[in-house]
């Protein structure tokens, strides 16, 4: 499969897909942390029919202006939600076949739809609570592979900090093996 891992500067999920053999390209506007096939850039300068290549996408929006744990800001964050729905919704457009948004419990299911289905990092191998949604184009829910006991809050209870926002930000090994796995 030709598959696109789209907001990904970790490189997680694009190698989880490579590892199997899949051609895997990640886009971010931040350079790869891991080395690999990786467009740094604005993904929506791309024509559209660029997109038209791949068999799968799987979709990280920035969760800055969309995640429900900022909800005392909304209020004053009114036109960086719309454009951040707006890019959603691209993001869900595109002309490929198979798409998955990835974003931890957001307005995307009050404004755009529900998500399919959440999943936790405890479901996959690690001992950790982050809620996440998956919103699914043509794809089957992920299925758990390794439930471990240990529900720390790690992401929730990190201090603030430079990087904060990148650790958060990041795909668990466990669960970019596991969308490698189950929908290639």
């Amino acid at each position: 499969m030709k598959v696109a891992v789209i907001c990904e500067f970790s490189g997680t999920v694009r190698e989880a897909f490579t590892r199997l053999g899949h051609e895997a390209v990640s886009f971010d506007l931040l350079e790869s942390e891991l080395p690999g096939v990786h467009y740094q850039g604005d993904v929506k300068e791309l024509p559209l029919s660029f997109w038209s290549q791949f068999d799968l996408a799987v979709c990280h929006p920035p969760c800055t202006h969309l995640a429900i744990s900022g909800a005392r800001w909304f209020k004053d964050k009114q036109q960086e939600q719309k454009e951040a729905l707006e890019f959603v919704q691209w993001l869900m457009d595109l002309p490929i076949e198979k798409i998955a948004i990835e974003n931890p419990v957001s307005i995307i299911s009050s404004r755009i739809r529900k998500a399919d289905q959440y999943i936790q990092p405890w479901q996959f191998g690690h001992g950790e609570t982050k809620k996440t949604g998956l919103w699914l184009k043509n794809l089957p829910m992920l299925q758990p592979t390794e439930i471990v006991e240990g529900r720390l809050d790690r992401i929730h209870k990190m201090p603030p900090g430079e990087n904060r926002w990148k650790e958060r930000s990041r795909t668990y090994p466990g669960i970019a093996k596991a969308m490698a796995e189950q929908w290639s």
